[in-house]
């Protein structure tokens, strides 16, 4: 797939930041309020910019790497989140924080390694049951990959249908933190030793084998060094429909709300592919995932919450959600100085 993403046309800042001065508070006293309130009037291009709709969704898929021992939890945990999350009573991480915040919940099965139940409402985009093991061999095919790109930006679509212009993007997937980091290093040229942490829990012995199989697959590797060839290598189905489904938000100028160490991975290959991508992207949190905050230093961003969170599934997006709301009422319901006839001292 090509996605066409045009930079925010940056002729709206100044009158922004002047309708932002112009709100009845010391200038800049609301911070990072209205670094937010002047990114998402650019993105979409307004002085009273709105959230729609909001809607959280959450890839799943297997990992062929898993057979390695590089997590602590069984592969089946994949299928049984994904079950847990769309069970009627709705009672997952992600579950009570998408009601919280009135997110709108879609699952998609991507790849995941189970014949998953129709009457669920999962999104069925399984490409096959998970990929393969890049011990010595690419994840996925190239035509797999396209798939993947394919899927993430139909669901997209599907939301921006449905009126959304502000997404979260969640995973699910035993095994997606060794391909994330693996991602990182091969994109940011961290060494690999910094990248690789305890995913869903591996004690130091865990890790320390973790780090030895990530280095076996990357010494084994004979792709062509392209982001393109990087991400089919090493990554995820559901890590493929999010990088697809970043880009095709941003194409359509919605506001990216990203979430952990997996989902800002996806961020960096996305980025790679469209480095405007980033122009659309609010970093949500900065997770406990070992590398988390240098991968966000290497990226330049600025997460909003720092709350020890590694949980996955979009819930860190979900959790900063409620601050970018106070940006974008504060640019829509705070007085001016005209309006309350208060004196501008500045």
């Amino acid at each position: 797939m090509e996605f066409t993403i045009e930079r925010p046309d940056r002729k709206l800042q100044h009158a922004l930041q002047a309708r932002i001065d112009s709100l009845t508070k010391p200038k800049g006293s609301l911070g990072v309020l209205e670094d937010l309130a002047l990114q998402v009037g650019l993105i979409q291009q307004t002085l009273t910019p709105r959230l729609c709709h909001p809607q959280n969704i959450v890839f799943a898929a297997d990992h062929g790497i898993v057979a390695e021992g590089v997590s602590v939890a069984p592969k089946e945990v994949t299928w049984q989140q994904v079950l847990h999350f769309t069970h009627p009573q709705g009672t997952g991480g992600v579950n009570f924080l998408c009601r919280q915040h009135g997110f709108t919940l879609k699952v998609v099965d991507a790849g995941v390694d189970y014949e998953l139940p129709k009457d669920r409402g999962i999104i069925d985009l399984k490409i096959r049951r998970g990929t393969s093991n890049y011990i010595d061999g690419p994840a996925m095919s190239e035509a797999e990959l396209e798939q993947c790109l394919e899927g993430g930006s139909r669901v997209v679509r599907q939301c921006a249908a449905e009126g959304s212009n502000v997404l979260s993007f969640g995973e699910m997937g035993i095994g997606n933190t060794s391909a994330s980091s693996l991602w990182m290093h091969f994109f940011t040229g961290i060494p690999l030793s910094e990248c690789v942490g305890a995913g869903s829990g591996l004690d130091i012995k865990g890790i320390l084998h973790k780090y030895e199989v990530l280095s076996r697959a990357k010494e084994n590797y004979r792709g062509d060094g392209s982001p393109r060839d990087l991400i089919r290598w090493f990554g995820g189905f559901e890590m493929g429909m999010a990088v697809g489904a970043m880009l095709q938000a941003a194409e359509l100028k919605m506001v990216i709300l990203v979430d952990g160490f997996i989902m800002t991975s996806c961020m960096l290959a996305a980025s790679k592919l469209c480095p405007a991508v980033l122009d659309y992207a609010v970093f949500g949190h900065c997770g406990d995932e070992s590398g988390h905050r240098k991968l966000l230093d290497a990226l330049g961003a600025r997460p909003l919450l720092n709350l020890g969170l590694r949980l996955g599934e979009g819930t860190g997006a979900i959790c900063a959600y409620p601050i970018l709301d106070s940006a974008v009422r504060m640019i829509n319901e705070m007085d001016t100085f005209d309006t309350a006839s208060i004196t501008q001292y500045f």
